[in-house]
Order: C-alpha cells, then sequence, then structure tokens
C-alpha cells in the first residue's frame, strides 16, 4: 500500500493455480501446467492481470521463479518481481518492477489442518515496497508484506469460509487467521511479529464484522472490545473473495492493514467457473 493510502498491489505467483477455472477443470493433476502471475493494482487506474500459463512457461531455481515473461527473484536481500503481463479485461500491457525489502525475515510455518495438508508461510510480515510500473502516476513506495500458502489439496475440499489479516503496527505486525474447516472444526489464531521478525503471543481481539460488499461476501475481522472496524479502501470484490484496506484496533493501537474473506462454498460452485475463465485466460504453449 502506498504511503498516502491511495494506491496498493498485490502479486501471488501460483504453481498449481488454485483460482483457476482451467486448474480446476483438469482435474487438478499437474500443478506445474497451470501457473501464473496475478498482479492486481488498485486505485486510480488499476488493473487485474491472472493468465493462466502450460508447464513449458514454468521455471525454477533457488532464487527465482518464471512464469512466462514475469518473475520473481530473490537475491538475499529483498524480493525483486518483474512484470510483463497484460490485463483482462483491458487488454493493456502491465509491465515494470515491484521490489519488496523486509524488515526482517521470520522461521515461522503454520499449519491450516492438522495432517499439514495446508501451510501458511509469513516471510515477511512487514516491509518497505517500491513500484515502478508503465502507468501514469504508478511510481510509488509504501508498506507490505510477503508470505505464501502451501497445500496438497483444493482449498474447497477442507474449508467452507475464511479471513485473514495483516496489520503493521508500530513495533511490528500482527497477523490473524480464521477459518471454518469442514470438519466441523474452527481455526482461531493469532500471531504477533517483532520488527526484527521475532514471532510471539499477542492476545487475541474478539470478532468483529464488517458491512457485506457488492457480492455480499461475509466479512469479519479482529478488533478491540466495542470497536467497530471500518473499510477504508475497496481493493477487489469478487463473488467468492474480497480484499480491503481496513482499519480496526488491536490492543490498544489503531492501525490500517489488508483483510481478506473468502467464501469456499460459492468457490466450489460450478456455475461460477465459467465467469471466472473470462477473467483468467489460458495460454497453454510458451512462447504464446
Amino acid at each position: 500500500m502506498s504511503d498516502d493510502g491511495e494506491k496498493a498491489i498485490s502479486i501471488i505467483g501460483f504453481i498449481g493455480s488454485v483460482f483457476s477455472p482451467w486448474y480446476r477443470w483438469s482435474g487438478r493433476k499437474n500443478p506445474a501446467d497451470h501457473c501464473c502471475l496475478n498482479v492486481v493494482t488498485y486505485g486510480r487506474g488499476g488493473r487485474w492481470t491472472m493468465t493462466d500459463r502450460g508447464q513449458e512457461a514454468l521455471k525454477l531455481s533457488d532464487d527465482r521463479l518464471q512464469i512466462g515473461p514475469s518473475a520473481m527473484q530473490w537475491d538475499g536481500e529483498k524480493l525483486i518481481v518483474e512484470i510483463n503481463e497484460i490485463s483482462t479485461p483491458h487488454a493493456q500491457r502491465i509491465s515494470g518492477t515491484v521490489t519488496v525489502r523486509p524488515s526482517a525475515l521470520t522461521t515461522v510455518e503454520l499449519p491450516l489442518t492438522e495432517d499439514g495438508a495446508h501451510v501458511w508461510r509469513p516471510f515477511a510480515p512487514k516491509a518497505e515496497i517500491d513500484v515502478a510500473l508503465n502507468r501514469p502516476g504508478w511510481t510509488w513506495s509504501g508498506h507490505g508484506y510477503f508470505d505464501a500458502n502451501f497445500g496438497t489439496r483444493a482449498l474447497e475440499a477442507d474449508f467452507s469460509y475464511w479471513t485473514w489479516g495483516r496489520f503493521p503496527l508500530k513495533d511490528g505486525a500482527a497477523c490473524f487467521y480464521d477459518a471454518v474447516r469442514r470438519d466441523g472444526t474452527d481455526l482461531a489464531t493469532a500471531i504477533g511479529f517483532a520488527e526484527d521478525g521475532t514471532p510471539r503471543a499477542i492476545e487475541m481481539p474478539p470478532k468483529a464484522r464488517l458491512p457485506r460488499p457488492f457480492w455480499l461476501v461475509k466479512r469479519e475481522t479482529r478488533a478491540d472490545e466495542g470497536y467497530a472496524p471500518k473499510q477504508v479502501k475497496a481493493m477487489l470484490d469478487a463473488p467468492f473473495y474480497n480484499r480491503s484496506a481496513v482499519r480496526t484496533r488491536i490492543n490498544g493501537e489503531e492501525t490500517v492493514g489488508v483483510h481478506e474473506a473468502l467464501d469456499l462454498n460459492r468457490f466450489s460452485s460450478n456455475w461460477l467457473m465459467p465467469m471466472l475463465a473470462v477473467r483468467v485466460p489460458r495460454r497453454a504453449r510458451w512462447p504464446g
């Protein structure tokens, strides 16, 4: 998110693109054959890119993830994202570089299911970012984070709903993961991180409702008792997923962070896949 709060960007590298209809229709047999770099910019002139690419486009090494014309490169101190994508539905080229400089790296891993089929890995809960894209006004600096999710089963197979939030604090950051599992159990986790990346226990504030957005996805986050959290920037609103910037108060400290809500009952509906295919074009060959 930019320092002035006017712009934001999200970047997700997928191997086995969990939200791709093409991956689902394939039976999810070969994750490498459904990879993509999803780039979404928020603010004036914001754009969406998410091209599902075949395995010919994927190249992996210890410090580089190459997906077609775009890549993520770790140089030992920072993550450099090289973007060269086409937006949908505008069919405009989005190119440039985003640099993520973590304040520290963590060694934390959180299993989201008891058998470890899904794992969340917060590599850098707090970071500085520099964005330089080929769009007017899209050169800016701000704050962000860097994390990853790993899984061996489809999300909708094990979860019906989840919310996640990452909120910067004066002396670090706080992350909240809440999920409803298909087996009837719940996940409710609060993790704090110091500036040097050291994980620490923090008090779990109670759940608080947020107003439903246009697509009516249920939203709830964590906030101090009696505090009403508020959306301060709309980001992504889809029939099954919502991302926004939210102001809340955590153990006495007011903060603005990124919040996500995911309705996997809706996502598992067959009617949704053709809608997604319009926003997620398939490019099986590379180059191509």
